[in-house]
């Protein structure tokens, strides 16, 4: 490339406007790109996206089921407390951990089904995704604190 072939091409691109990053290649209302969400502020997701996170929870929930089965694991054997004070403290805080556990384990199901689903649709409008999860935060809502200092931290 010659030297006035290279300085023309400069001049060329500096008096261009700058047009700047696009991210929306797909035309609005054109159906075969992501769909777009008033929630995310218009950023497109795929169906890909929400199953993936949906799968990704699911993860989550196979790891819970795991750690109930070492916690099941580590309380064989001790007896009913009877003797040993740190006995029955630790069968108190394992049965809050073991309700705790299994709870937080529905809510992953509950939060990968809503995921899932609205992979699958697509359709569903934000706001029947916000009350989905909202119900979900409601019926798994984080219990009270069972024995222990919960005061002065």
């Amino acid at each position: 490339m010659a030297w006035d072939e290279w300085e023309r091409l400069k001049q060329d691109a500096s008096q261009r406007q700058d047009v700047g990053m696009r991210l929306n290649q797909y035309p609005a209302g054109d159906g075969s790109g992501p769909a777009t969400s008033g929630v995310t502020g218009g950023v497109k997701s795929t169906r890909k996206a929400w199953n993936d996170a949906g799968a990704g929870v699911g993860s989550l929930r196979e790891n819970i089921d795991r750690a109930v089965g070492k916690l099941q694991d580590g309380q064989k054997g001790l007896g009913a407390g009877e003797g040993c004070l740190t006995a029955g403290a630790q069968t108190t805080v394992h049965a809050s951990w073991d309700r705790y556990v299994k709870a937080l384990g529905k809510r992953c199901d509950s939060v990968k089904g809503v995921l899932e689903k609205t992979g699958h649709d697509l359709l569903t409008t934000d706001e029947a995704v916000k009350a989905e999860l909202n119900s979900i935060r409601t019926a798994h809502a984080d219990t009270a604190a069972v024995g222990g200092r919960d005061t002065g931290r």
